[in-house]
């Protein structure tokens, strides 16, 4: 799995079952700041982009391939051992209002260069259904962290963050929130140099600028009903601009915009998931103090904790749920939930490029 927070390649090999995946061993690779810049650079209309892409894709087989091979030999497992790859790619567009999505790393070639076949392409047979096409990991969740008394929510704070509706009596639902950790890292690293803001530090040294933050929750896709879901096509540091009146500290925006994730995202709660008792949160974001904080002041009647309380690794949720999605293309088995993505019906997700 590689997000949209553009930090790098998650990596895990995983066991099935009859009962619930088994991990066996993870592996982080990340992104070179060249390639993290091609890869942004590809979210917009550039000179020759069809080229360009497909060197792009080139060059993440290729790191894809690295991360695979060196988790196999990290393991003492063989290429011959694994039975697929589930590769989600490199999101460079999400738009479902106009019929596609745009994942890039060239299956094909992963392929080729660890013998081993490869799943990838999970979205665009949903879109195809009339479906959003994300958010696909609140199947796997209700697969694996249901209850059958407690009413759950999973919320995974990555680049967009997200939830899953786990209502013990009801169906499950899910849908993107808004920005998770993407336009905080953005602006962290635009002014003071790192990818990220470790713990909120830098947040809690500021102040919320109350105009800034209601500008910015007029946003349109704040209101929309779901199913919905979101991207880098829409936020994005030139999005943030546009909400600027020039006059902010750059401390000060920042904790503005850690407001403005915990916001949307406990909105989402209580507004879709009516009767919520535990929320797990999982992805970068969970490991942001100050993040966490106010989350659990905004919502007091819910327990808010990590899944790794659960004994999941919230770093590597997502990816192990791709393997999980790999795993139902194989067996032709629809992977979608069409209440969660909008589509007419159940579907198998992705492309087979046999090795």
């Amino acid at each position: 799995m590689s997000g949209t927070s553009l930090d790098g390649i998650d990596a895990v090999l995983v066991a099935f079952g009859p009962s619930y995946p088994v991990l066996i061993n993870q592996y982080y690779l990340p992104y070179h700041d060249t390639l993290k810049q091609a890869v942004l650079d590809l979210h917009q209309p550039t000179l020759n982009e069809l080229h360009q892409t497909q060197l792009v894709g080139n060059q993440l087989a290729q790191l894809y391939a690295q991360a695979v091979n060196t988790l196999l030999a990290k393991s003492n497992v063989t290429a011959e051992q694994i039975i697929a790859i589930g590769c989600h790619g490199q999101t460079i567009r999400h738009c479902p209002e106009h019929g596609y999505t745009l994942q890039i790393g060239n299956a094909a070639l992963l392929a080729e260069l660890t013998g081993i076949t490869v799943v990838s392409d999970f979205r665009s047979r949903d879109i195809a259904a009339g479906g959003q096409g994300a958010p696909l990991v609140p199947a796997f969740h209700d697969k694996l962290l249901r209850h059958p008394e407690r009413h759950r929510v999973i919320v995974n704070i990555g680049g967009i963050s997200n939830l899953t509706n786990l209502p013990p009596q009801g169906s499950t639902s899910g849908f993107d929130c808004g920005p998770g950790n993407i336009l905080m890292d953005a602006w962290c690293m635009k002014h003071i140099g790192k990818p990220y803001d470790d713990n909120g530090a830098w947040a809690a040294s500021g102040k919320i600028v109350p105009a800034l933050l209601e500008r910015m929750l007029c946003e349109p896709f704040f209101a929309l009903a779901p199913p919905k879901s979101s991207g880098r096509d829409l936020f994005n540091i030139a999005w943030l601009h546009s909400h600027l009146r020039d006059d902010e500290s750059p401390e000060d925006v920042q904790a503005t915009l850690t407001e403005l994730t915990s916001l949307t995202i406990a909105h989402a709660i209580d507004t879709q998931c009516t009767g919520a008792q535990d929320i797990y949160l999982c992805g970068g974001g969970a490991h942001n103090l100050i993040l966490r904080t106010r989350l659990a002041a905004l919502l007091p009647g819910c327990s808010v904790q990590t899944t790794h309380i659960l004994g999941v690794d919230g770093d590597y949720l997502e990816a192990i749920a791709f393997a999980w999605l790999a795993q139902q293309a194989l067996l032709g088995q629809a992977a979608n939930l069409p209440l969660v993505t909008g589509a007419a019906h159940p579907c198998v997700l992705g492309a087979v490029y046999p090795a």
